[in-house]
């Protein structure tokens, strides 16, 4: 079975610990219609990245003060809208294995929406996480995940990035980190290792570091 050895991980959190598809498709089916954007090819951009970011690349004319408005709007929507929120298979499991162990939360929703997405998965939120009040730049870039190494304290290379979007697997790769790809969206974008769910990780404490092991 493939293996990984590292000292820390850093954690995207929806695709990855939550899976909130059924409300990201509620959100922004509605917001690309009132914009008349086609929305099913509207939703193969906005995973990943903050919403200001994913409207400015499907409206690049438009200007950002606006996106950042919408933005706003867009978060109080997905903070309220839960229903469908759940955890991906094996999360609870593989955040008890690593509550020990160096970790941290690199997402690009904002505090408010992390600790409900989170909550309504029932799940522990990481100590250490960076939300999108922490960064001036939205995945792919990888201020976060940089960010986030620097606050548990350890080099990129160090670090294992578990993402599900191609802007997050290009963040961590940007960051100079291995990246564990989860779920179907993520095979596509070539990360180290492959995985359909957190059943398939398996977490260890060496005296090393941190010893993952994926099933084939």
């Amino acid at each position: 079975m493939p293996t990984l050895t590292t000292h820390a991980l850093l954690l995207d959190m929806d695709g990855t610990l939550v899976n909130s598809d059924a409300v990201v498709e509620r959100c922004w089916r509605r917001w690309a219609e009132r914009h008349g954007l086609d929305a099913d090819e509207a939703l193969k951009v906005v995973h990943g990245r903050q919403g200001y970011a994913t409207m400015a690349v499907l409206l690049p004319d438009r200007p950002m003060e606006q996106n950042y408005a919408d933005n706003r709007v867009m978060l109080a929507e997905e903070t309220a809208d839960l229903d469908g929120v759940v955890p991906v298979p094996g999360a609870p499991a593989f955040m008890a294995a690593i509550d020990d162990l160096p970790h941290a939360l690199v997402t690009s929703a904002n505090e408010a929406l992390a600790q409900a997405r989170m909550g309504a998965a029932g799940l522990r939120m990481p100590g250490i996480r960076v939300t999108a009040e922490h960064v001036g730049a939205s995945k792919p870039d990888p201020e976060g995940f940089l960010k986030g190494a620097a606050e548990l304290g350890f080099d990129p290379a160090e670090c294992v990035v578990f993402e599900d979007s191609e802007a997050g697997i290009q963040a961590g790769r940007a960051a100079g980190m291995r990246v564990v790809g989860v779920g179907p969206r993520a095979a596509a974008f070539a990360p180290d290792v492959h995985v359909m769910d957190l059943t398939e990780v398996t977490v260890e404490a060496t005296e090393n570091g941190i010893r993952l092991t994926f099933a084939e």
